[in-house]
């Protein structure tokens, strides 16, 4: 299936895309790839290092003619997001990614496609390996764990680059040159509660909210899209009021950076009741799946009898549990002052855990602002501890604040220009880039993001766009090839 794959152009990029793909790197579990991607730079006889986290660096002197030019230093990160749909079988600790060709688009099967931020290494491991291409002395920086952490990011030390231009590649707009993000911070609230059993004359459910398109929990939050969790808490909380219905456990939701696609809840209610409840069940159904019908057309909801132990969650616990998500902001929360049409603020409700008498809720707030940041990071911490729970703040990280007088930037627009007879759009993006984080300890650096277009990271819906990429490499070349001159 990838070898489709390797005959499309820019095969320099696909070809290195497919070898990457076949290398499983999750997230805090990226040994392999690691171990490959220092396998690759020894085999090309280029200087190779690990540091003491993990990122890898590997540098190359500058072409015949461009020795006088400014190194720069060219990043992306080696993990990825593994997320599947719930009918795929797979195992993202031991298999490759399997690739197809969809019209212009390429695409995983059920799973997550690594094009974030695979194709930024893969363009990277193309510069590196050849060598007909012009270019200034380079440093490529492949950092770790950018998705759950970005602890590569945090602990590359000063002193280990000596590079002034950093173009980091894991931009998913190709008409887009990107001059700053935001942070972000994780919030975890973890609780406790009492299991009331009950043995006759209750009649158990299967509750699934599934189908949604999930995404980017910050480049596409501010589309209005569904999130499982909160849909899931709609429901439970109009059976509540309505059945009396009561919580056996609820699994919805994955990665904190991921807008939540299923969730799926066993709960019961008196058998008398349960001709009324799946009467009102259908209704409510209806009403929400017209409610996203514009931006979620396959949204389903479906509610299914089981056999199971009923093991409710104590009705305190459980209306202390719904009013606490019910409250807890999900989506935009500001947009900016600074930059028109960019989210400032934003929280993803993106995991809610409740089982065995233990609660787990994960959120991830982001903001280009820090007092932003932290008004809602605050807000949301106070409204789980009035249900009871504790709640900690962890994974702070901050944002990239834009430079419009960068030096590169002009000539990264002047390329661009140049090339496509169009002005690039100059933005800042909501999701957490590595930049504002590598500037800590290179303050000096001048900082750009920019790469291919891709839709739907962080789904099984991920694709990248083969016409994309090829105008992307075209535009790579010829930006290394002006870079500035030294001094």
């Amino acid at each position: 299936m990838n070898e489709e794959i390797r005959d499309l152009e820019p095969k320099e990029i696909w070809n290195k895309f497919a070898d990457l793909n076949a290398v499983p790197r999750p997230s805090k579990h990226e040994e392999k790839v690691i171990q490959f991607m220092l396998d690759f730079g020894r085999g090309l006889g280029l200087e190779v290092s690990k540091d003491l986290v993990g990122n890898v660096i590997i540098k190359k002197p500058a072409s015949r003619g461009m020795e006088s030019r400014k190194t720069v230093i060219l990043q992306s990160h080696l993990d990825m997001v593994h997320q599947k749909n719930a009918d795929t079988v797979f195992d993202f600790s031991t298999q490759g990614i399997e690739m197809f060709v969809d019209g212009d688009w390429v695409r995983a099967k059920g799973t997550t496609l690594g094009a974030d931020n695979g194709l930024g290494v893969a363009t990277i491991m193309a510069l590196l390996e050849s060598k007909e291409i012009p270019h200034p002395p380079l440093e490529a920086l492949f950092t770790i764990d950018e998705e759950t952490g970005m602890t590569g990011a945090k602990g590359l030390q000063g002193g280990v680059l000596q590079g002034e231009i950093l173009l980091n590649l894991d931009t998913e707009e190709d008409d887009e040159i990107d001059i700053g993000c935001a942070g972000g911070i994780d919030i975890t609230a973890r609780g406790t509660y009492n299991q009331v059993a009950h043995d006759t004359g209750y009649t158990t459910y299967q509750i699934a909210v599934k189908g949604l398109s999930g995404g980017h929990s910050g480049m596409d939050i501010h589309k209005g899209l569904g999130n499982a969790n909160k849909i899931m808490n709609n429901l439970l909380l109009l059976g509540q009021e309505r059945v009396n219905l009561g919580v056996i456990e609820i699994d919805g939701g994955g990665l904190r950076n991921a807008i939540p696609r299923e969730s799926v809840a066993l709960v019961a209610l008196k058998s008398a009741e349960s001709d009324k409840f799946m009467e009102l069940f259908q209704a409510w159904s209806k009403n929400l799946k017209a409610d996203f019908s514009a931006v979620e057309p396959k949204l389903s909801i479906e509610a299914t009898p089981l056999s199971v132990p009923v093991s409710l969650m104590q009705t305190e616990a459980q209306n202390a549990l719904l009013l606490a998500i019910k409250n807890a902001h999900n989506g935009v929360y500001a947009m900016s002052k600074a930059m028109e049409d960019l989210v400032e603020t934003s929280n993803n409700i993106a995991r809610v855990e409740v089982k065995n008498g233990t609660i787990k809720i994960a959120c991830l707030t982001r903001s280009s602002v820090e007092a932003g940041k932290n008004e809602l990071a605050n807000k949301l911490k106070e409204n789980f501890e009035e249900a009871g729970y504790e709640v900690s703040l962890s994974g702070d990280y901050p944002g990239w604040q834009p430079n419009p007088d960068s030096e590169v930037l002009k000539v990264l627009q002047a390329k661009y220009v140049e090339l496509f007879k169009e002005q690039p759009n100059v933005v800042a993006c909501h999701a957490g880039l590595e930049c504002g984080i590598l500037g800590q300890n290179y303050p000096e650096v001048d900082m750009i993001s920019f790469g291919p277009t891709i839709k739907g990271a962080h789904s099984p819906d991920e694709r990248a766009s083969i016409s994309s990429l090829q105008k992307f490499w075209k535009f790579i070349l010829k930006v290394l090839e002006e870079t500035p001159v030294k001094g």
